[in-house]
C-alpha cells in the first residue's frame, strides 16, 4: 500500500486509517458527522494527495485531449479548468477528471487514484500527436480546503487575491512561503473552497499552517467518509460506484460534458444514444420510509420486478433520511417515479428527485 507525503500525520492526529484505491488514507478523524457538518458550515482540510496528476504538453497537446476527452478543450482559456470524462471505445468511461489549461500547449491533468496507471496507458495509446506527457502522480500532494469559510481562511497565508480566482478557474502563487502551488476554485463537496497542488517536501507544512490559519474559523481535519457524504449529497458521481467503464457518460446525466462539435473516442455511440433516448438512468432517489440505502442493493417496482441498482447511498447528514443514485430502468427513471430500495429483504418506497439533494 502506498502512503501520502501526510501519513504519519494522519496517525498522529489519531485518524482511522483504511486501504482505499491502493493507499492508507484517514477515512475520519473526529467523526463523520462533525466532519461533514464542519465543511458545510465553516471548514475542513481534506488530504487528497492519492490523486493522480499528469502534464501534458507540446503544439498537439490539446489536439490529444481533444480526442481523448468528451468535453471541449478549445473552450479552456489559460487559468481555466473543466471536468470532463475519457470515454473507452465501447461507450463506457475509463474516469472522470478535471482538465487544467497551464498555458497555450501546457495542460495539467488530474485523474482519479485508482485509475493513474490505467488512464496513462489509455491516453498514451492514442498519442499519436507526438505530446510529452508526465507523470507527476508521486511527487505531488494535495490539499483541500473546503466549506464556506475556506477562501478566508487560506487568504492569511497567500497574497493571491483568491477572490479573483471564479468558480473552475485557477492560478499558481505562493503560500505559507511555499512558491509554485497551484491554487484552484475546485473540490468535490459542493460547499465552495480551494484545492492546492505542491512538491511531497512542503505536505506537513501546508497541512499545519493551514490548520492554524483556521483555527478561529473552526476547522478541522476531515477523512474519505466525510468526502464522500458532501459529494453524494450534491448528486456527484463517484467513479468505480455511480460511473466506470460499462456506463457511458449519457445514462451517468453527464451529457452536459459530452461534447458532438468535435472527434472524440465512442463519439457516434453517444450521439446516437443522446438522439435516441437511453433504457436506463442514473437518478436521485430519497426514500419514503425509515432505512439506509448502501451500493448494490437492487432497486424494484411495485410488483417486485427487479428495475435497477444503487450506486451509491446513504442516510444524509443535512436532510437526516435515507438518499442515494440509482441506475433505473425506463420507464421508472422520470422525475416523482415512485421506485422501491430492497433494504435488507425489505421493500422501502422511494421518489425519484433531482440532484443535488441539498
Amino acid at each position: 500500500m502506498k502512503k501520502t507525503a501526510l501519513y504519519d500525520k494522519h496517525v498522529s492526529l489519531g485518524a482511522k486509517i483504511v486501504p482505499f484505491a491502493g493507499f492508507e488514507m484517514p477515512v475520519q478523524y473526529s467523526g463523520v458527522t462533525e466532519e461533514h457538518f464542519a465543511v458545510r458550515e465553516k471548514a475542513g482540510l481534506f488530504d487528497v494527495s492519492h490523486m493522480g496528476q499528469f502534464f501534458i504538453e507540446g503544439p498537439r497537446s490539446k489536439d490529444l485531449l481533444q480526442f481523448v476527452t468528451t468535453n471541449n478543450v478549445d473552450a479552456l482559456e489559460n487559468g481555466k479548468a473543466q471536468y470532463s470524462c475519457l470515454p473507452n471505445e465501447n461507450g463506457g468511461i475509463v474516469d472522470d477528471l478535471i482538465v487544467y489549461k497551464m498555458e497555450d500547449d501546457k495542460y495539467f491533468v488530474v485523474v482519479n487514484a485508482s485509475n493513474i496507471e490505467k488512464d496513462w496507458n489509455h491516453i498514451s495509446k492514442y498519442n499519436t500527436f507526438g505530446a510529452k506527457m508526465t507523470n507527476a502522480s508521486d511527487e505531488m500532494s494535495l490539499l483541500a480546503v473546503q466549506g464556506p469559510r475556506a477562501t478566508e481562511i487560506l487568504q492569511k497565508l497567500t497574497e493571491t487575491n483568491l477572490s479573483e480566482i471564479p468558480y473552475y478557474s485557477f492560478t499558481v502563487g505562493s503560500v505559507d512561503g511555499v512558491s509554485n502551488v497551484i491554487i484552484s476554485n475546485t473540490g468535490y463537496t459542493g460547499s465552495g473552497g480551494f484545492e492546492i497542488y505542491f512538491n511531497n517536501e512542503n505536505a506537513e507544512q501546508l497541512w499545519d499552517a493551514i490548520i492554524n490559519a483556521g483555527e478561529a474559523e473552526g476547522i478541522i481535519p476531515a477523512g474519505l467518509a466525510a468526502r464522500d457524504t458532501l459529494r453524494l449529497e450534491k448528486g456527484f458521481c463517484l467513479y468505480g460506484n455511480d460511473i466506470d467503464d460499462t456506463t457511458s457518460p449519457i445514462e451517468a446525466g453527464l451529457g452536459w460534458i459530452t461534447k458532438f462539435d468535435k472527434d472524440f473516442v465512442s463519439k457516434d455511440t453517444f450521439a446516437k444514444q443522446k438522439e435516441e433516448g437511453v433504457t436506463r438512468k442514473l437518478v436521485g432517489f430519497e426514500l419514503q420510509d425509515k432505512g439506509v440505502p448502501r451500493h448494490d442493493y437492487p432497486v424494484v417496482d411495485a410488483e417486485g420486478n427487479v428495475i435497477g441498482k444503487v450506486t451509491s447511498g446513504t442516510q444524509s447528514p443535512m436532510k437526516k433520511i435515507g438518499l442515494g443514485l440509482a441506475y433505473v430502468d425506463k420507464p421508472h427513471f422520470k422525475l416523482g417515479s415512485e421506485i422501491f430500495i430492497q433494504v435488507r429483504n425489505k421493500n422501502i418506497p422511494a421518489k425519484v428527485v433531482k440532484a443535488p439533494f441539498v
